[in-house]
């Protein structure tokens, strides 16, 4: 399969790289790339009006992201330019609304916390919606998938589905979906025990699976499936199955308090479904069976 590996470029979009929210670097925008060969609708103007006043002043959108998780987000050759379907969709979002949108690399687990402090403008990083979270953010959903199980290549664990991690150490990446969905399996395990590896990051869930540490990675369908059968990766390993459990909706988290840029970048997502931009942007990563034909709000 290919897939699309280059950066974004796009007028009016920039992605920032940051280590941990810290000083960030812009990276170098090249002079094309799949947003601009795909077509962007134009400008609108009565969503950038729309836009908070903070917002407009600074001259930008910084939403904080975890570039790991391919084929969603992740580090391109260089090391500094992120690509993926978000980076894209973030690129497309800003040309539709005619404003910067930033992408600051920072620490998934914190990420609603550093919204809250008003450090980011919103979350942009494969997140589910989940009504616990809602609790925190309101949600602007833009993608639909489910959880796999990934092991290594030959399934030495001959683990087929959930109940079978029941006696395994089995990692994830820390203050997601799975983690939650991992405490869940472990209560059902009866006298056996299910040791949770909470990482920092997917890319460290993954050398724990690649060295032997843990029998299997639980994380959402889409990276799974990439490692699964991308070249660098698939020899070392492959989906328990083609099961994908307890689907949801991911979304761009946005403060509670920040209507205003919840309902501009709900709006934006619309345009870009109606146009046909969105449906393109989600074939040039091989996501197509992800789309939502709505732009919701929490689901709704």
């Amino acid at each position: 399969m290919t897939r699309l590996r280059r950066a974004v470029a796009v007028t009016g979009a920039a992605l920032v790289l940051a280590a941990g929210g810290c000083s960030s670097v812009e990276t170098e925008i090249t002079p094309a790339g799949a947003v601009n060969e795909i077509g962007i609708v134009a400008k609108d103007a009565e969503l950038y009006a729309a836009l908070p006043e903070g917002v407009r002043t600074k001259g930008f959108i910084r939403l904080v992201t975890d570039a790991s998780y391919a084929p969603m987000e992740y580090f391109s050759a260089d090391g500094r330019t992120i690509i993926g379907f978000e980076p894209d969709l973030a690129a497309a979002l800003g040309q539709v609304l005619g404003i910067r949108v930033e992408l600051v690399v920072g620490v998934f687990s914190t990420a609603i916390d550093e919204v809250d402090a008003g450090n980011y403008d919103g979350v942009l990083s494969s997140m589910t919606d989940t009504p616990e979270r809602r609790e925190r953010a309101d949600f602007v959903n833009y993608f639909s998938t489910g959880t796999s199980i990934l092991v290594q290549r030959g399934n030495p664990g001959a683990i087929e589905e959930l109940g079978d991690l029941c006696g395994h150490a089995v990692a994830t990446e820390a203050g997601t979906y799975q983690e939650e969905m991992l405490k869940r399996v472990r209560a059902t395990c009866g006298t056996t025990t299910l040791s949770i590896h909470s990482l920092p990051t997917n890319a460290d869930a993954l050398v724990e699976l690649r060295t032997g540490r843990v029998a299997a990675v639980l994380q959402d369908y889409p990276p799974a499936s990439y490692i699964a059968t991308d070249a660098k990766t698939s020899a070392f390993f492959q989906l328990a199955s083609d099961k994908q459990y307890e689907p949801g909706l991911f979304g761009i988290a946005v403060d509670k308090d920040n209507a205003a840029l919840r309902d501009c970048l709900r709006g934006a997502l619309q345009r870009l479904i109606d146009s046909g931009t969105y449906t393109d942007l989600l074939a040039r990563w091989e996501l197509s069976a992800s789309a939502v034909t709505k732009a919701t709000v929490n689901g709704r």
